[in-house]
């Protein structure tokens, strides 16, 4: 990176920060006039306040986004027309990564190194992959009767909206609107009201883009926002990614209505397996701190689960605690800092109270355990790992989404698979092994979306789907699967 800390801080003192509501081609208040406080995690300090849509806003926003689909000014749009659009949205965050990459760090606490290089990037990326990928996406000729022809297509399923996290804001708010809007359709973004900015700017973009008005609209606001969007019978389809237990509520409020599509991508508690054969176990311990420190440990596929060899156990600890040593908490806006802040007190209070649950149960305390940085009045909080005797234990089975690990010992393969696969969860896991074989057998066996061997979160292409099993969600973010969710079935039968 080529700024500074203190080019960064001087950049975000000049930065505007847009806080209204998107409507229909336009920023607007919400009618009552309700807004929440945005705050800095860094520093506990008001950023501003960002408008909280009710139910007047939503009905406004369903509304024109019906109208703007029915009409056909983005539906209709030949696919290369479409494609050309997004991707002048794509260059344009491009264009603006230094100041969306600010209200990424300022609004979740990230490090700007992390929102410069991967978050915004990743966005446009995927903008620009779905804009590339639309319209070389075809329908089927059905081998029917000779007297018929029989086609099977993919229509725009309509009004969709997209409820997204506060983790990585701007990255998955553009895993739903990216192939969302490819496919033809009209998008309502939901953005976390801990993490809103990032997607309320981006909705000027859009439009600046060329996306016709009521097809990209923002709603910012609490739990309230999704599930009147969730219950509303003018929502085709939701797209959800959060908490499993949200989920639920999502996908109940979806059957309450008129039965929109849902789509859920949930939480995890992910097995990190390194087997006695690993040929690099100080590349296994580094990666292993990654996995569960990268993003402060708030995300869904956090390795926060380390299952090791009992006979490599000591050696693995001793590389591992020298890795957990680079991951140190700091200033967001400081180029060097490696590990910011947890994005708000509630989270940070959670993940403290999950800290002091471990001890209380007996786990052994290998690094950390304790918040840092208090003179900031931030929420820092130290990389903490647990030796931990049993599997069952709470930190060993719950999402923490935090920056907490759990080690836990094994001695036989099969054993480490049965505690790979006990848990609620299914979104990734990992395996380290020398043998391929081992490799091929042990991923087999691992009930999960994703299976890393000898690495872990690799494959930030958009080539290759992400999704979990069991209750970690259902359907898939990324490739030209996504688009599927986004999209109905139709058979259309020609008599000849």
């Amino acid at each position: 990176m080529s700024r500074t800390h203190a080019e960064w801080k001087q950049l975000a003192t000049m930065l505007h920060i847009e806080s209204r509501l998107f409507i229909d081609g336009h920023y607007t208040h919400a009618s009552d006039g309700r807004t929440f406080e945005c705050l800095n995690p860094a520093t506990n300090t008001k950023l501003t306040d960002v408008g909280w849509a009710g139910e007047a806003e939503v009905d406004a926003a369903v509304a024109a986004a019906r109208q703007a689909f029915e009409s056909g000014t983005w539906s209709a749009l030949p696919p290369l027309k479409r494609g050309r659009i997004l991707k002048r949205f794509a260059a344009l965050i491009r264009e603006h990564v230094d100041e969306l990459a600010l209200l990424e760090t300022l609004d979740m606490g990230k490090p700007i190194g992390d929102s410069t290089t991967v978050d915004v990037p990743g966005a446009a990326y995927c903008v620009e992959w779905y804009a590339e990928a639309i319209d070389k996406v075809g329908g089927e000729v059905a081998p029917v009767d000779p007297k018929l022809v029989g086609l099977v297509t993919r229509e725009a399923i309509g009004v969709v909206a997209a409820v997204v996290p506060w983790n990585f804001p701007i990255l998955m708010a553009s895993w739903k609107f990216g192939p969302a809007l490819a496919a033809g359709n009209a998008v309502i973004v939901k953005p976390s009201e801990k993490s809103p900015l990032t997607a309320i700017r981006l909705a000027g973009l859009a439009k600046q883009a060329g996306i016709p008005d009521g097809i990209f609209q923002v709603l910012p606001g609490a739990g309230d926002v999704g599930r009147a969007l969730a219950l509303h019978n003018g929502v085709d389809c939701i797209a959800f990614t959060g908490s499993t237990a949200v989920g639920k509520l999502i996908a109940g409020y979806a059957a309450q209505s008129n039965l929109k599509r849902v789509w859920l991508e949930l939480g995890g508690k992910s097995p990190n397996i390194i087997l006695e054969d690993c040929a690099d176990l100080a590349k296994a311990a580094r990666t292993a701190a990654g996995a569960i420190y990268y993003n402060m440990g708030e995300m869904c596929t956090a390795g926060s689960r380390v299952l090791v060899q009992r006979s490599i156990k000591e050696r693995f600890l001793a590389e591992f605690s020298k890795a957990a040593r680079q991951y140190f908490p700091g200033d967001p806006l400081d180029p060097a800092t490696s590990m910011g802040a947890i994005v708000d007190k509630i989270q940070f209070d959670k993940v403290l109270s999950y800290i002091d649950q471990g001890q209380n149960e007996g786990a052994g305390l290998i690094c950390g355990g304790r918040a840092t940085l208090a003179d900031t009045h931030g929420y820092f909080i130290e990389p903490t790992a647990f030796d931990c005797p049993r599997p069952d234990m709470t930190t060993c089975r719950e999402e923490i989404f935090g920056p907490v690990l759990s080690v836990i010992t094994f001695d036989k393969v099969e054993e480490a698979i049965r505690i790979a696969n006990d848990t609620e969860y299914g979104l990734a896991a990992a395996v380290w092994t020398a043998n391929v074989s081992t490799a091929h057998q042990v991923s087999r066996r691992l009930r999960a979306g994703t299976v890393w061997v000898n690495c872990y979160d690799e494959g930030g292409d958009m080539n290759l789907p992400f999704g979990g099993f069991k209750q970690s969600g259902n359907g898939r973010d990324k490739s030209l699967h996504a688009l599927e969710k986004y999209t109905e079935l139709k058979s259309t039968l020609i008599k000849l």
